[in-house]
C-alpha cells in the first residue's frame, strides 16, 4: 500500500474510534435511566391544559 493511503486509513480509524469513545462517554453520562420531575409548587394553568393530568387533578 502506498503511503498516502495508510495515512488516510489511520485518520479514518482515529476519527471512528473518537466517536465511539464519545459515544459510549454520552450513554454512561446521560443514560443512566430516568431522572425524578422537578415538581411544581403550586398548581398551573396553560389555557385549559391543567399542570397536573385531569385523573390526578379531580380531587
Amino acid at each position: 500500500m502506498s503511503g498516502s493511503i495508510v495515512v488516510f486509513l489511520i485518520l479514518v480509524a482515529i476519527i471512528v474510534l473518537l466517536g465511539v469513545i464519545g459515544t459510549v462517554v454520552m450513554v454512561l453520562r446521560n443514560g443512566r435511566g430516568p431522572n425524578p420531575r422537578e415538581a411544581s409548587e403550586r398548581p398551573w394553568m396553560a389555557g385549559d391544559q391543567p399542570s397536573v393530568p385531569y385523573s390526578e387533578w379531580r380531587s
